[in-house]
């Protein structure tokens, strides 16, 4: 099984207007692949302008806000293509699709590495922060997956988060929980 990393990617469509979503990057050599699903924004990005910027942050907001319908994360340009960077990014990499791998569900956008960029030092993750994400991931999941699946993953989940999160953990879990409880009313208390 390929080795996935989350980040942000960010895309730009053609009136260059960027899109932020989290996303699992496939490693493929020295390059990753994009995969989302049909249909994205994300999508249709990638095929009006084949660029985009997976971007390294241990912010684990951005990736439950983007979730949430919190899309409003400042940005600048990126040095060598024509889509913006998170402003807030530990790193980031601006990437160029050399090909497509076309499937039904998922297209596959085999993205080579243009320029690799560190702007501050990583720190490392607490629990909370690698909860959050796990539980961003069951957020992108929620018509796919039962709930008794997602009922049990968050209680594991909020043993870490009880334990090791701070504010801003704590913020992006809450925003998670409202999501799941609209969808399934009395599993994520308040």
């Amino acid at each position: 099984m390929p080795m996935i990393r989350e980040t942000i990617v960010t895309t730009a469509g053609p009136t260059g207007l960027i899109h932020m979503a989290p996303l699992g990057l496939i490693a493929d050599g020295e390059g990753w692949i994009i995969a989302p699903f049909r249909p994205s924004k994300t999508l249709d990005n990638l095929r009006d302008v084949p660029f985009a910027v997976a971007n390294y942050t241990d912010d684990v907001r951005i990736f439950a806000g983007c979730l949430t319908g919190r899309h409003q994360w400042p940005t600048v340009s990126s040095d060598e293509i024509p889509v913006q960077r998170l402003a807030g990014a530990l790193a980031h990499a601006e990437l160029a699709v050399d090909y497509v791998t076309d499937d039904e569900e998922r297209p596959r956008f085999h993205c080579r590495v243009v320029r690799l960029a560190t702007h501050a030092p990583f720190l490392g993750f607490n629990r909370a922060q690698a909860a959050v994400i796990e539980a961003a991931i069951l957020v992108s999941r929620l018509e796919m997956l039962p709930r008794d699946k997602i009922e049990r993953e968050i209680a594991y989940l909020q043993i870490a988060v009880g334990k090791t999160a701070d504010a801003a953990e704590q913020e992006a879990w809450h925003w998670l929980m409202e999501t799941i409880a609209a969808r399934y009313p009395g599993l994520c208390p308040p």
